[in-house]
């Protein structure tokens, strides 16, 4: 399975209209279109789970094409460091 980041969604998609885009190009494992924690609207972004040639071929299809008037930006999404937050953790302690 390859995991896909999408950017650039407009704040109108849906998770059926995500996946209606990207269904030609193969078998969607699973979509998740992310949501801000506190206000519950969106964030202009998902993730896409597909097999590695249907992530490839959707990639490549659909990197930088028009969506309800934004140009996506589609590409293989990057490992996040767990707690990698910003704030004085991440330095090493309180640093007031």
């Amino acid at each position: 399975m390859t995991k896909l980041f999408v950017g650039n969604l407009p704040f109108s998609a849906t998770e059926e209209s995500v996946r209606a885009l990207f269904a030609p190009h193969g078998t969607i494992e699973s979509l998740a279109l992310i949501t801000d924690r506190e206000t519950g609207r969106p964030r202009g972004f998902g993730f896409i789970e597909m097999s590695g040639a249907d992530a490839a071929k959707a990639m490549q299809a659909l990197n930088g094409t028009n969506f309800e008037g934004r140009n996506l930006k589609v590409n293989e999404a990057q490992a996040r460091e767990r707690g990698a937050g910003g704030g004085a953790r991440s330095h090493g302690g309180n640093r007031y």
